[in-house]
């Protein structure tokens, strides 16, 4: 193969992985796949818990963080995004969740023809190799495998339970009809492994010799014939290499490195591009903006009984025991993601849909990546789901390998700060609702004397952090200026596209990989012309 393909594809995380198999799916295309981190070779990838391991190792992680975020009291917060095959799919939570159909309505209704739920559904369906079985909501045979929780267990039955005393119903199925509701999550695993997007789309097409990939390749701008995308320049070591595109350029970065790989190429704001002596391609100021994501604060309670995951690490035996269960059955700790039990509800009661998200593990930190507590511990975090907050991704400098500069402004809006307020109200209330009592020796964080409306609020800015969901910042709409079309073609040029989270125009209600893997399937079809 030659350095000329008919699609290039500039990041091989949730996304970037779906396009090269479907792309070069029918033999019919050359396909080549640059990916700026290594091989998913780390065993703790593969490993579900392991994600714990991975929140600051530089191999296989960008390690962003924002600038001090005003209304966090200046605090920097940590923005993890995998930087290996599988990108982000290979170091997250593992968590499945869709989103809400309303979200995908209002896609629709903000101009973005195609979006709506029932166009996006068959592919979400397409995606999946669904544990339950092919339904209405669900498929079969698809390359991401999507399994029950591998485990019962007894705190998450009693929050469960605790739920529906106070009002919620107990839902089996948070990505069917509805999604209020409590019980456990689905997560993408398959006999007790990570499934990634590198295992279930990429692995497999890598045996076609109609697809190239290359890793440890950073991407250093699109190159463009007048103002039609032509190739890609990228760095693999200390060499500069130059790949040609005949048919289409697609980024595939994340809502970080998708914007700044168009800042970098004179896609942007001519302002602020002109200051950096970037020339200007395209005068697109909305790119880089808009940038959202989910935020959370945590509840830590100390249990009553022995039964957490830091009884069993803290003990020899305990260890020994996770180690052979997973082992030998690929089941226990080892085998979990980062939420076991969850709960949809309306903090708010006015919400037309569910406006907040828990995660419920049955083990408790200071903050992920941390050391277990050497208590009997277990922790649940609210998540606002729709957040009104924006902030902006944009570069500083013309270095390619120089982080950009990330503001979310988290907290920004009256609307946040109200709502995680009443969510860690709501919270509290099922966490102390019977059978959950039971389990509750004391609330550790924020701690019982945190109950007043400013004390909660404070705790959110003091502690309160990032759930790894960076979105939007090069949206699609209806309109010229917007940064995307809906086909998600970049307005102003041609033979460019972009294909990550990065295209959402407003933040989907729940963890957003699942979307994600969506919208590529989606593209793959707009790209080939069959959609």
């Amino acid at each position: 193969m030659d350095d000329s393909y008919d699609y290039i594809i500039v990041g091989a995380g949730s996304a970037g992985c779906v396009l090269a198999d479907r792309l070069s799916a029918s033999g019919k295309h050359s396909v080549l796949l640059l990916e700026a981190g290594g091989k998913d070779a780390n065993p703790w990838i593969h490993l579900p818990i392991g994600y714990a391991k991975l929140f600051s190792n530089p191999r296989v992680n960008w390690l962003y963080q924002t600038e001090p975020e005003p209304e966090l009291k200046g605090r920097q917060i940590v923005q993890p995004r995998g930087k290996v095959l599988g990108g982000s799919s290979s170091i997250n939570g593992l968590v499945y969740i869709r989103g809400q159909q309303a979200d995908f309505d209002h896609w629709r209704q903000l101009g973005c023809v195609g979006w709506a739920f029932d166009d996006v559904l068959p592919y979400f369906i397409r995606a999946e190799d669904q544990e339950r079985g092919g339904d209405e909501w669900h498929g079969s045979g698809g390359p991401l495998s999507v399994n029950n929780a591998r485990d019962t267990h007894p705190l998450v039955d009693a929050f469960i339970e605790a739920g529906e005393s106070v009002g919620l119903p107990f839902n089996p199925d948070f990505n069917g009809a509805e999604q209020e509701g409590v019980g456990y999550f689905q997560t993408t695993m398959r006999n007790g492994w990570r499934w990634s997007t590198a295992k279930g789309y990429l692995k497999p097409a890598r045996k076609r010799p109609n697809l190239r990939v290359e890793t440890d390749a950073l991407a250093t701008r699109v190159l463009f014939d007048g103002k039609r995308a032509s190739g890609v320049e990228y760095r693999q070591g200390d060499e500069g290499r130059t790949a040609h595109a005949r048919a289409e350029v697609i980024l595939s970065g994340g809502a970080i490195n998708s914007p700044q790989v168009l800042e970098l190429s004179g896609v942007g704001d001519s302002a602020r591009l002109s200051e950096l002596g970037i020339e200007t391609l395209h005068h697109s100021p909305k790119v880089g903006e808009n940038l959202q994501d989910h935020f959370q604060a945590r509840i830590v309670m100390e249990c009553a009984q022995p039964i957490t995951v830091n009884d069993q690490y803290h003990s020899l035996f305990g260890r020994l025991g996770m180690g052979l269960d997973f082992l030998m059955r690929r089941r226990g700790p080892l085998a979990v993601a980062a939420g076991f039990g969850t709960a949809f509800f309306k903090a708010r009661p006015e919400a037309a849909t569910p406006d907040t998200q828990v995660h419920f593990l049955t083990f408790s930190v200071d903050k992920m990546g941390d050391a277990l507590h050497t208590f009997s511990g277990y922790t649940a975090s609210v998540c606002v789901l729709r957040p009104e907050s924006r902030g902006g991704v944009h570069v500083v400098s013309r270095d390619p390998a120089q982080a950009p500069e990330i503001r979310v402004n988290y907290l920004s809006e009256a609307y946040d700060r109200d709502t995680n307020v009443a969510a860690l109200k709501y919270l509290r209330r099922v966490l102390n609702a019977d059978p959950m009592s039971a389990f509750a020796k004391r609330e550790v964080i924020p701690g019982p004397d945190v109950s007043s409306d400013e004390a909660l609020l404070d705790y959110c800015r003091s502690f309160g952090t990032t759930l790894y969901h960076p979105t939007c910042t090069c949206a699609m709409g209806p309109r010229e200026d917007d940064v995307l079309s809906p086909d998600l073609r970049v307005n102003g040029v041609e033979g460019l596209r972009v294909v990550d989270g990065s295209v959402m125009p407003r933040l989907v209600s729940g963890n957003t990989n699942a979307a994600i893997i969506m919208i590529a399937e989606k593209a793959s079809d707009m790209i080939l012309g069959v959609a």
